[in-house]
């Protein structure tokens, strides 16, 4: 299969009936939660039947989106004190459009493959926040891939945008606008932090860091890896949320089941460590990203940038196996009830005071190809990815780019219509063999 790139191109933000747009030399700092999140560009990608909408619609759209998100057409850089910034400079976002001669049937079959990569940006080594790549068919089929900086913004807020840019390439307003204010994130005075500990869990030693890549990258190679996706129809899932509540009422006198998300990752970590064959008494970890717009008081719903923190629900490798499955849904139930408002202010006093003073460095490490025995869960069930519509339509495919990183999963809604869920999971060969003969077990 031969992508071949025809054109390419910068798109700044356009600004419609204004005789005086915002100045260029504006810039927003990066919060503690953009500081301790992943350093590094994500890429996602969205196909599409014809008849698909022009380039030339999709780079209108793209540039009035901008113009909402400005962060996005920024660069990176450092203020007058060296602190990391987002610099407003509108210089742009890169547009490429490609082709193939075949049709999208014959080439693409959207299973876990290097071959995705053809279809979006490089993630390295670009100065643009945000790259696109338009990819068309000789069926007349489109796939779009998106490739962001995390340091910019998370899952939520890079789904409100490219829902953002839908809405404007139909020439809808775009709703709800962004909230930009980053000054909410102002430690406390005095700060309180002793309450929660958040070294070793968002933050670790220098020397920690560097001996963990040393290790990661001698226990394991990627070339071993392998990346494989599991569906879980409607009726399966039901399955598998009645068996992870079947305990709730017996024991908490709730009837409110464990949800979807909550009973499937309990699921697919007990799955894992299954296939994983560890030792008994080998504690394992799921991390698991938190969103904190509506955890926070007062909520902020539309926020743009990082505001997630993370639960490590852990539980021991035999009481994962030998326990009903209710065992691993309700340790990451009361996991993430944690991570409340308290704690989300706790980690602004904590990580605006104690970071730099101790010399810490954010435990998010892309570095790290084997996550074993731990896992770490990237969950799209509530992102509005399925409602990307630039006028003909909504995706009928939706994946991340091929990451083979051991423990890594990500939770994917395959469709509004259907209600099953896709689970990507990347294993070692020999790992991911077992995983998949015990996938559909519940017992």
């Amino acid at each position: 299969m031969a992508v071949k790139i025809d054109s390419s191109k910068i798109i700044k933000p356009f600004y419609e009936e204004t005789n005086n747009p915002p100045s260029t030399k504006d810039y927003l700092p990066l919060t503690v939660f953009d500081i301790v999140n992943y350093n590094t560009q994500v890429a996602v990608l969205f196909a599409y039947r014809p008849p698909t909408p022009p380039n030339e619609e999709l780079e209108l759209g793209l540039g009035k989106a901008l113009s909402i998100y400005r962060p996005w057409a920024g660069r990176l850089g450092e203020d007058e004190k060296g602190e990391q910034i987002i610099r407003l400079n509108d210089e742009g976002v890169k547009f490429n459009v490609a082709s193939v001669e075949a049709s999208l049937d014959e080439t693409v079959s959207f299973e876990p493959s290097p071959s995705l990569r053809n279809f979006h940006a490089p993630t390295q080594g670009a100065e643009e926040l945000v790259q696109v790549q338009l990819t068309r068919f000789s069926c007349g089929s489109l796939i779009v891939g998106f490739v962001a900086h995390h340091f910019i913004g998370d899952g939520q807020a890079t789904s409100n945008f490219l829902v953002a840019w839908g809405r404007a390439t139909r020439g809808v307003a775009i709703h709800p606008m962004p909230f930009l204010d980053r000054s909410i994130f102002t430690p406390r005075e005095p700060p309180l932090f002793d309450q929660f500990e958040h070294r070793g869990v968002e933050y670790m030693k220098k020397k920690a860091k560097i001996h963990s890549s040393i290790k990661s990258s001698i226990s394991g190679n990627q070339d071993e890896i392998e990346v494989f996706k599991v569906r879980y129809t409607r009726d399966f899932l039901a399955k598998i949320k009645a068996e992870a509540s079947s305990q709730k009422l017996k024991v908490d006198g709730d009837n409110r089941p464990y949800s979807t998300f909550e009973s499937l990752l309990a699921h697919a970590w007990r799955t894992i460590t299954k296939a994983r064959g560890l030792d008994e008494d080998e504690k394992t970890h799921v991390r698991i990203s938190v969103n904190g717009r509506m955890r926070l008081t007062p909520n902020v719903p539309n926020y743009f940038g990082n505001l997630v923190l993370w639960a490590f629900p852990t539980s021991k490798s035999k009481d994962l196996i030998e326990e009903p499955l209710a065992h691993a849904a309700k340790v990451i139930h009361e996991s993430v009830a944690k991570i409340n408002d308290d704690y989300f202010k706790s980690f602004i006093d904590f990580a605006s005071f104690k970071v730099k003073e101790e010399e810490l460095v954010p435990t998010a490490d892309v570095t790290k190809p084997v996550l074993c025995p731990n896992v770490n869960v990237d969950s799209w069930l509530r992102f509005e990815f399925c409602d990307l519509d630039f006028g003909t339509g909504c995706p009928f495919a939706f994946v991340p780019s091929y990451i083979p990183v051991d423990g890594l999963i990500f939770l994917l809604p395959t469709s509004r219509e259907d209600e099953s869920v896709d689970v990507i999971v990347s294993l070692f060969k020999d790992k991911l063999e077992e995983f998949k003969k015990i996938c559909y077990c519940l017992e």
